[in-house]
């Protein structure tokens, strides 16, 4: 049986809070799940604050900035690998892996990266944490939606906004701080020395964590980010999502009048419609209304309705990760199968090994420096006065080592004399450290015919050869 995907009644929701001028304002949880999350949000927000400050020894004349995106001199450096312009086929290619494993774990367990990694679930939950520690549970925060501004309440909020900006401040001049050196700009930050630029980058950022955390929040993961408008075409019914176990919880009834019903042989459902599931969403949908785009499979909602099953005395799972066929098996009193290795996500992993191998190996084959000709263009050929032709190029050299090197440059594939210009004896060619040499080269035959010409580069310290080949145009 097909299934879509429901939109309308997150769309619905959103419009009559929005109509009510009521945000969505999620109610503290506790439980399994949670703190799975404070913990990948420890773990994350680590990473973010502190990596910029790790060193690496890359010798002399070096950043020794572990990950650096330095932009001014085109490299990019994650501690013992360093990017040029010319290897950022390797970063295309790191992006289709995070792409193809985003896929898979969509095919896994829906949304999870969404749930618990994305920076947007991570700082609006930072924020939500101080909003709670000032401003108390969602249950104070509603009396406070309309309620008259006093002394006490506009304290609160002057520092509740304070820490959402120190905050934000933070993460603003962290994200530069991976564009420079961090020391560095710590340094100049607090001595006032720093520039408007960097100022001005700080500033965006900042406003932008302040924006999306502290006020847009829900509305980012449900109309904002492209990821959830993906998931009618990637959402997989065998993944393992946040769903209702609508066969057992039906019909929704008070623990009370379940006990009654079920006394006098009646059917009566686990769900005692208490709204918790509800209450703590981050999003603020109802999960027992069927699969929904805007859900983030965090899980909250399965701590919530853990905690008042095992109040009542009832099994947990109501609510649960468990797979949409399952769902559906279970309406029909069979027994729920779980298949997370199947064709697709066999297909995926195998996609994500091969992705993976095919970088390291690109990564390994690659050289320390490298040759590049290009074919004059106009005039693409010139014949002398004798009868001969003759062929113009461009050689580069680049070096991307620490120390200089020598190369020496020969030409095969065609009986042509070469010459380069301004070096009339053909001397090794230095090339500077981390720098790069063009020289211009000719080649003139009088046995002229279009053929390919190699040209050639050996290093004088070792035994590296560079080539490319080019065309040799009779005209």
């Amino acid at each position: 049986m097909a299934i879509t995907i429901e939109i309308d009644h997150a769309k619905t929701r959103a419009k009559a809070a929005a109509a009510a001028g009521q945000p969505v304002v999620p109610q503290a949880v506790k439980g399994p799940i949670r703190r799975i999350k404070w913990g990948i949000l420890l773990l994350t927000l680590s990473i973010y604050y502190v990596t910029p400050f790790i060193r690496w020894d890359r010798g002399p004349n070096a950043p020794d900035q572990a990950v650096l995106l330095d932009f001014a001199n085109g490299r990019l450096y994650a501690f013992f690998v360093e990017i040029w312009p010319q290897d950022l086929y390797l970063v295309t290619g790191l992006l289709v892996l995070a792409s193809t494993i985003l896929i898979l774990a969509n095919a896994l367990a829906g949304r999870l990266w969404c749930g618990f990694a994305c920076p947007q679930t991570v700082w609006t939950d930072l924020f939500l944490l101080v909003e709670r520690l000032i401003e108390g549970d969602r249950r104070q925060r509603l009396k406070n939606i309309g309620a008259p501004l006093g002394p006490k309440r506009a304290a609160r909020m002057v520092a509740k906004h304070a820490a959402w900006l120190l905050i934000s401040l933070a993460t603003g001049g962290t994200l530069i701080f991976y564009f420079t050196d961090a020391p560095g700009l710590v340094r100049a930050l607090a001595t006032g020395d720093v520039s408007a630029s960097a100022l001005t980058w700080i500033v965006v950022f900042a406003g932008t964590t302040y924006g999306l955390a502290g006020f847009a929040r829900e509305q980012v993961c449900t109309f904002m980010c492209p990821w959830p408008r993906l998931q009618g075409a990637i959402w997989d019914p065998e993944a393992y999502t946040v769903n209702y176990r609508d066969y057992r919880g039906e019909q929704r009834t008070s623990a009370k009048k379940a006990a009654e019903l079920r006394l006098q042989g009646k059917p009566a459902g686990d769900c005692v419609d208490c709204g918790q599931c509800v209450a703590v969403c981050p999003i603020g949908i109802d999960i027992r209304e069927g699969p929904n785009f805007a859900c983030i499979n965090c899980g909250l909602c399965v701590d919530a309705c853990d905690g008042v099953m095992l109040k009542l005395g009832r099994q947990r799972g109501l609510i649960d990760y468990e797979s949409w066929k399952n769902i559906e098996r279970g309406r029909r009193k069979e027994a729920p199968v779980n298949r997370p290795v199947r064709p697709k996500t066999v297909g995926l992993a195998a996609a994500c090994f091969a992705l993976a191998g095919a970088i390291v190996v690109a990564f390994a084959a690659r050289t320390n420096a490298t040759l590049s000709v290009q074919h004059d263009r106009d005039p693409v050929a010139v014949r002398l006065s004798d009868g001969s032709v003759r062929n113009a190029y461009t050689v580069k050299l680049l070096n991307k080592s620490s120390r200089a090197h020598l190369y020496t440059l020969s030409v095969s594939g065609l009986d042509a004399r070469m010459a380069i210009i301004g070096n009339e004896s053909l001397a090794p060619i230095e090339v500077a450290p981390e720098g790069s040499e063009a020289v211009r080269v000719t080649l003139t035959t009088t046995a002229s015919r279009n053929a390919d010409v190699t040209f050639t580069a050996h290093d004088e310290s070792c035994t590296t050869v560079l080539s490319a080949t080019d065309r040799f145009v009779e005209r």
